[in-house]
């Protein structure tokens, strides 16, 4: 967050589990539009929030699993853990804030009294946080009873029944609702309180965030009937709060554009990028463009013609260098002629190409260093390279690849270099 130095202009809170990330989508496209959307117009002045119910173990699975950009802040177990950065540095005042009436070992001894109650996984029991499974015509019962004997043991709780299975018992000052309060204070305190806020969400545990006061929600297409219920019941005359019409990523980038949050045409919704301009010079948005031309080029889904490739080699410096992760050297415009014979290499294929963590500097008048991550996944290989390019620019020219190097990236599974064109 350090790179804001000013209030974002939109914070995004989405849930993961069919909210960010539809399951039924094999090719993650509703979530590729939100990437190449957020990339180009928000990542640079806004903050990227993900509130799930999974654990840091769970969570971290899901990244290897599916194209996820890297949040700013990870509200991670139902709202019990706030970590920040790609470090995922933790919360120490929100761990502090949770522990008031919270006792571990009273609530799994009182737990352990119903047989109804089927514990998860052991990665997902954490400090301020126990899940059970149990089923769904028990669950208002034993939740009720379970809630009055934690209460007589001098415990202030909140238990969140979600997903029609999964029981979660916290601390009353925990979940997803209040680490959102918890952060917007932190954040106006900081002198960075968003000029507007999106919840996301689809399930019960939800619910919480479209309650918090200032802030816009959209309950994606395919929210669950615990969700929709609470809305009627809650929310049902509050205009900042939505049911999409889209699934998932799909209704979140709708809602933006409902609530008139900002831009909401993801570039992989325009079909011709020698058509598509920035209306500013904008070198974030040039590597974002590049990059899904090259996954449309491989996958054969756009023509094989001149124009495009004289167009590419046009907005290359004469003398332009790429320095390929093997260390090898050849020039810009050498590298868009190789790129001519893999035209449609992967069609029919699973191939797909996305970038994250795109940040822009202008180091000089008209001199821009854009850093980013490239990932490339081609059926179940994913690989990735973190990538520097040098942008120059003159009033009425446009932008001018001078420069661009790439290196593996730490979390690429598989390095590669005979196979990696750029």
């Amino acid at each position: 967050m350090e790179r804001l130095t000013s209030p974002p202009r939109l914070m995004i809170v989405s849930d993961l589990d069919h909210t960010m990330v539809d399951h039924h989508d094999p090719e993650n496209l509703s979530l590729l539009r939100f990437n190449s959307l957020w990339e180009h117009a928000y990542r640079h002045d806004s903050l990227l929030v993900f509130s799930t119910g999974r654990s840091p173990t769970l969570y971290k699975e899901l990244r290897k699993e599916k194209p996820l950009l890297t949040p700013d802040i990870t509200i991670m177990s139902v709202g019990t853990e706030i970590t920040y950065g790609n470090s995922m540095v933790p919360d120490h005042g929100w761990v502090e804030t949770l522990n008031n009436k919270w006792d571990l070992g009273i609530v799994k001894e009182e737990t352990s009294k119903f047989p109804e109650l089927k514990l998860q996984a052991e990665t997902e029991q954490r400090p301020h946080k126990v899940s059970f499974y149990v089923d769904k015509s028990k669950a208002h019962t034993v939740t009720k009873e379970l809630s009055q004997r934690l209460e007589k043991r001098g415990l202030d709780v909140k238990l969140i029944y979600s997903g029609g299975m999964d029981l979660d018992i916290l601390p009353q000052g925990a979940g997803k609702g209040q680490a959102l309060a918890f952060l917007l204070k932190k954040l106006k305190t900081e002198g960075k309180l968003p000029v507007n806020t999106l919840a996301c969400g689809d399930s019960g545990n939800d619910a919480e965030l479209f309650s918090i006061p200032d802030v816009y929600g959209v309950m994606v297409s395919n929210a669950q009937e615990e969700l929709l219920k609470w809305h009627a019941e809650n929310a049902k005359d509050n205009p900042k709060v939505i049911h999409a019409k889209e699934r998932c990523a799909g209704g979140i980038i709708q809602a933006i554009g409902e609530f008139k949050l900002g831009p909401n045409l993801s570039p992989r919704d325009v079909s011709d990028f020698l058509e598509c301009k920035a209306e500013n010079v904008n070198p974030g948005h040039e590597v974002v463009k590049f990059f899904l031309f090259y996954e449309r080029w491989r996958r054969g889904e756009v023509e094989n013609c001149e124009a495009y490739t004289a167009s590419l080699k046009a907005s290359c410096h004469p003398s332009g260098v790429f320095v390929h992760p093997s260390g090898a050297e050849k020039t810009l415009r050498d590298t868009i002629d190789e790129l001519r014979k893999y035209h449609g290499d992967k069609q029919g294929k699973k191939f797909r190409v996305w970038v994250d963590q795109v940040l822009a500097t202008e180091t000089t008048p008209g001199t821009w260093i854009v850093k980013l991550d490239k990932w490339e996944q081609s059926g179940d290989e994913r690989r990735g390279c973190t990538t520097t390019v040098k942008f120059t620019s003159k009033e009425g020219e446009g932008l001018v690849w001078e420069h661009v190097q790439q290196t593996w990236s730490e979390e690429s599974k598989v390095k590669n270099d005979s196979s990696w064109i750029i």
